[in-house]
């Protein structure tokens, strides 16, 4: 990774006062890159030109924001999915306001988002996550364009993921599956599956919901030998929840 202040500080050093100001030029330098969080010169360019670094809560809604806007017009549908994201995460309402702007900057599409892509690929589980609201996204109209799921595959591939991973994820939410099991999974079900009772206090089934979620999740699997079969129950195990999790909190407003 070439820190952009580091260099031009060592070059400026250099010249002024030989090995040891670019020593010097360097020290200053770096320490300039981590105030202003500059990790490339495509990073420095992008703040010269006005905008701010992302930080890691606003990467995926810039995302998102792009989706949205790939085809032209953002639907309703897309507002209202970027609104579920944000009560998914449970933030707050400062985080909010922050996941609006960093939606609406994502419509715009004049971020370079490869160093934070490369960022977000050293957590494994985050990375998922992101993927996984981008094809929510995706499907928010009811269709998946072509440059959507260019997008996807591109950003998928910066994420670490392989083609076929990212195009597999995508059948998971594609609207006649997903409405399948919308229509298959009731209250008395969902409580069942995240073992819990009806008078259970919010704090007791998000609990439960991120132990099972935690004892079930596919990375769990990841360098464990399991075969595919395996990989796909789990990974079927993990959306059940994701849906049971979402019912409950629905009917019980929290």
């Amino acid at each position: 990774m070439l820190w952009p202040s580091t260099v031009i500080g060592a070059g400026a050093g250099f010249a002024i006062a030989s090995i040891p100001g670019a020593l010097l030029g360097a020290l200053l330098g770096q320490a300039m890159d981590r105030r202003l969080q500059l990790h490339s010169w495509a990073h420095l360019r992008e703040r010269l030109g006005g905008r701010p670094a992302l930080r890691d809560d606003e990467v995926l809604f810039v995302l998102l924001g792009r989706l949205a806007k790939c085809d032209g017009r953002v639907a309703d549908g897309h507002i209202q999915q970027a609104r579920q994201e944000m009560q998914r995460l449970e933030m707050n309402e400062p985080a909010r306001r922050r996941a609006i702007a960093a939606f609406n900057r994502g419509k715009a599409g004049k971020d370079r988002l490869g160093v934070y892509l490369r960022r977000v690929r050293q957590q494994p589980h985050a990375a998922e996550g992101m993927l996984r609201a981008c094809w929510r996204m995706v499907w928010a109209d009811g269709r998946a364009g072509r440059r959507e799921r260019e997008l996807l595959l591109d950003w998928g591939q910066q994420l670490g993921w392989s083609t076929s991973r990212v195009q597999a994820l995508a059948l998971e939410y594609e609207p006649r599956r997903h409405n399948l099991t919308s229509a298959t999974l009731g209250y008395q079900d969902a409580l069942h599956l995240l073992g819990v009772e009806a008078h259970a206090e919010p704090g007791q089934i998000k609990q439960a919901y991120r132990r099972l979620l935690s004892r079930h999740h596919p990375d769990k699997l990841v360098g464990s030998g399991a075969s595919p079969s395996q990989v796909r129950e789990a990974t079927e195990r993990t959306r059940e929840l994701h849906q049971a999790y979402s019912i409950v909190r629905k009917r019980q407003g929290f």
